[in-house]
């Protein structure tokens, strides 16, 4: 047996809100569901993401998400130049002892997305 891809599902209070962002703002595009459907399924080149709306009454919406999505990136400047004036910051670009020059951002719902690219040794 083989897993053939892993794709999160991220719960939001406000599908449409977390729709436009994730299309406006990063880039995504809609693949199929949407806001009335109360779930939606975006991509972005070969990255799959998919979100849902939040029930009340399901055990996940309860729980939450206590975990980030992290996107590596070719370009991670470009990013921070592009989200910065966009999103709410959860910690600024710079270079860690680890290897990575990244930043962090918090979505719609307050879910972190965390983005990098290798520093060259």
């Amino acid at each position: 047996m083989t897993f053939t891809a892993l794709t999160p599902m991220l719960r939001s209070a406000d599908l449409a809100a977390a729709l436009a962002f994730y299309t406006d703002t990063l880039e995504f595009r809609l693949d199929s569901g949407g806001a009335d459907a109360g779930w939606a399924s975006l991509r972005h080149g070969s990255l799959a993401l998919m979100l849902a709306a939040q029930q009340a009454t399901t055990e996940t919406a309860v729980a939450g998400f206590p975990g980030s999505l992290y996107f590596r990136t070719d370009n991670v400047d470009a990013w921070w130049q592009r989200l910065q004036p966009r999103a709410r910051i959860a910690y600024p670009l710079g270079d860690f002892a680890y290897g990575m020059r990244e930043f962090a951002i918090h979505d719609a719902d307050g879910h972190l997305l965390q983005f990098g690219q290798a520093l060259c040794r």
